[in-house]
């Protein structure tokens, strides 16, 4: 089996111990991203749709460190902290999968990372 690491400055670092991704026979193993700026280490805003935006940015910035983009996309697993937020968070993520979305689960959690109010994995396909 080959494995590779992907790290890039242009998402959040890791905060904990895990990859930003890995990738391996044929698919990126993106780690769940929250809306948080890499520059700043900020949150992008206050609300679902600001910080849905920038998880997606930095799976993007993650994916193309991979040599791939956001149309390899296969699976997304979305975890909110409130249901209710769900369309507010779809409508956002309908923007970077306007034909043939990936396969996606979204569930509510308790609570996530740092009190964010989103976080999004992802896995690719390398074509």
């Amino acid at each position: 089996m080959s494995r590779e690491a992907i790290a890039t400055p242009d998402a959040p670092a890791a905060v904990g111990p895990y990859s930003q991704a890995i990738v391996a026979n044929g698919f990126v193993f993106v780690a769940g991203q929250l809306g948080v700026i890499p520059e700043t280490k900020q949150f992008a805003g206050s609300t679902v749709a600001e910080q849905t935006d920038q998880a997606l940015k930095n799976i993007a910035a993650i994916l193309a460190a991979a040599e791939c983009s956001m149309q390899n996309v296969v699976k997304v697993t979305v975890l909110l902290a409130d249901i209710g937020s769900f369309a507010e968070m779809n409508t956002v993520y309908a923007t970077y999968f306007p034909d043939e979305p990936p396969a996606r689960a979204a569930f509510a959690v308790k609570d996530l990372p740092l009190g964010g109010l989103v976080e999004i994995e992802a896995i690719a396909a390398t074509l």
